[in-house]
This record gives structure tokens, sequence and C-alpha cells, in this order.
């Protein structure tokens, strides 16, 4: 069994190649280095095709008329308060954005070395950044895929500093979930029973708009490895755009409360919506921000855009009990930036970021 210093020097040696897992592919490896060689016990896979769950789709269409827009509120509501993710369709994002987007990551990740390398840094301060594993040092075990990191809102990258394969279509994409970030805002605002406006008053807007576009290559050994380990995510919510590769999957109890794993779908033409931590703060869990993987698989590349929706600054967030509810309160008071470093330091290690800021 290899000791921590060995790990660390093979840790190291991996990253100095500035090439990622792909560059593993691309090298023509055949079995998975022993640093993404994961616990068997986290790689149990469930047979969700037994069990009767499903993530819901909602319909956003019409979502401006009275009459619709109470369903459209309630199936949002049951959504969030159940398994924290829902599939939006009719939303609004041009179908052009979504695929030129997807297109963009992948010509990204599959230059040159040579021209990937110029942007490979683990400097969380530069505001474009490509890398494999943000927790490579911290985590048990590494995860089978490469990111390219946009820090867009509030101050986004110049154009120079976007690679570019993904200049105008990343800036435009940006505004297009915005928009639709926006709409999801004032829906879960009504759906915790307050005015529409609400969360985007007390989020100040939710200024912070974060875009990690992940790269899962073919894994040789999927059985051996994760593309990312279960967690939940840092924001107040994500959107999230993926291709028809598959993988994701999130956690759910099935009819004896017994945790399982539920595979989310490809959609055509869809975009996934799940809670964040920050939601289920400030909701004092009637929101669930539930844990989800991406499991490895044989085919491949997989790739997603995920756009991470959180505020800005110092504020203070409270968990959120409406008049005359007897509910105590479930967490204590924190700011974005605390949940974030809390997050960044313990990496995607299988626990609840969440557990930190109980009361």
């Amino acid at each position: 069994m290899a000791s921590a210093l060995d790990r660390f020097q093979e840790l190291k040696a991996f990253d100095d190649t500035k090439s990622g897992v792909k560059g593993l592919v691309d090298a023509g490896i055949s079995t998975v280095p022993a640093i993404f060689h994961h616990p068997p016990g986290s790689l149990a896979h469930n047979n969700t095709h037994d069990h009767h769950f499903g993530i819901p789709v909602i319909d956003l269409a019409g979502a401006w008329i009275p009459s619709r827009r109470a369903k459209l509120v309630s199936e949002v509501k049951s959504a969030a308060e159940t398994v924290g993710f829902f599939q939006a369709v009719n939303h609004g994002m041009p179908e052009a954005a979504m695929s030129q987007m997807l297109a963009a990551v992948r010509s990204f990740h599959e230059e040159p070395v040579e021209a990937k390398r110029l942007y490979y840094t683990r400097d969380a301060d530069r505001r474009v950044r490509y890398q494999t594993n943000f927790d490579l040092f911290q985590s048990p075990a590494a995860n089978w895929r490469d990111t390219l990191y946009f820090e867009m809102e509030p101050n986004g990258p110049t154009l120079e500093e976007i690679p570019p394969a993904c200049r105008g279509v990343v800036t435009d994409y940006t505004k297009s979930v915005r928009t639709l970030g926006d709409t999801v805002l004032e829906l879960l605002s009504e759906a915790l029973g307050l005015h529409r406006g609400y969360l985007e008053h007390a989020t100040g807007g939710l200024e912070g708009l974060k875009i990690t576009a992940h790269y899962y290559p073919a894994c040789p050994e999927p059985h051996l490895t994760m593309g990312t380990t279960r967690h939940s995510d840092p924001s107040f919510f994500t959107v999230l755009l993926q291709d028809g590769i598959g993988g994701l999957q999130v956690i759910v109890e099935d009819e004896k409360l017994q945790p399982i794993w539920v595979d989310v779908p490809f959609v055509a033409g869809a975009l996934i919506v799940n809670i964040g931590d920050f939601l289920q703060l400030i909701s004092n869990d009637r929101f669930k921000s539930v844990e989800h993987r991406v499991v490895s698989k044989s085919v491949g590349p997989r790739v997603s855009v995920a756009c991470f929706f959180q505020s800005h600054g110092a504020a203070v967030y409270s968990p959120i009990i409406p008049e005359g509810d007897p509910s105590p309160q479930l967490y204590r008071s924190t700011t974005v930036e605390e949940m974030l470093q809390h997050f960044r330091e313990k990496g995607l290690d299988g626990s609840s970021t969440l557990q930190h800021f109980r009361v």
C-alpha cells in the first residue's frame, strides 16, 4: 500500500503534466492509476429500474399567466421539498446557445496540451482556470474528469482571458442563463410562501455566477473510479446543461427509507435545476440540497456545464422561519464566503457541507 508521501508524489507528478485526465487517455492507458481508485463502498450502484422514482420535468412556459403560475409554483415547491432536482423545459434558453456551449467546452478540452497549458492553474484568484480536480491534493481519491472554470459575475473575465474556443459563446450563454436564473429565483421565493421578489432582494440578486465546464473522458475501468464524488452544491441553486452520455445520479430514499441512487436521464432541450446548500439553510430544511454524483463510463466523453448561482460579498444569511412557525432554527448564521471556504478546504470527501453549520 502506497504511503502518504508516495501518493503525494504521484499526485504532483500527474498535476505537473498539466494535461489532466484527457492526457492520460491520449497517452493510451488501459488501466486506471491508483490515485483514482475509490473505496468499493462509495462505488456501489443501485438498480434504479426496480424503483418508481423520477426526476420531475417542469414546463416553465406561460410562467407569467396567473392561473398557470400557481400550478408552476406548486410543482417547483414539490420538487424542492423532496428530490431537490427538476428538469426545466420551455425555459427560454435558445437551443443554439446550449449546443454551442457544449461544443465550445468540448473543443477546448480536446485541444492540444500545449494550448490548454496556458490556462492550467490552481490559483483561485484567476477568473478563468483549467485544471483537473480542484481538490486533487485533499480528496481521498481523484475523480475522472477535467474542468474549465469561469468566474463570470460580478466581475467577469476579459475577452483575452477566455480561451479562443469559448470566446463569445460563454458570454452569450451567461446572459441567457442569468435570465432563467431570475425566473427560478422568483418561483423559489413564492414556493417558500414569500413574495416573488423576496429572495432577489435578500440575496442582492445573486450577483456571484460561476461556471464549471466539465469533461469526463471515457474510462477504461469505470468500476474503479468516479466522475464526481457524492456532494451537494455550495450555491443557492445550480442550473446544469448536460449532453446525452448520462452518468449523473441523485440520492433519494426508497419505500423503506433506504438511500438509493437514481439516474437523472437526458431530456432533450432541458436544463436541470437543483437546490443548493444555501437554500436548504435559509429555508430551514424545507428545501433539500440533495447529494448527487457522476459515475464513470466506458463511453464518452461526457460534457456538462454547471452554473452556480451565489451571492457575493460578506452578507450574512440565517434561516427564514415564518411568523407563527414553532420550528427551531436548524442552522447558525453564515456568509457565502465562509461556506465556500469550508467546501474548498474539505473537498469532495463525501460529507455534507451543511453539517458544519448545523446548530
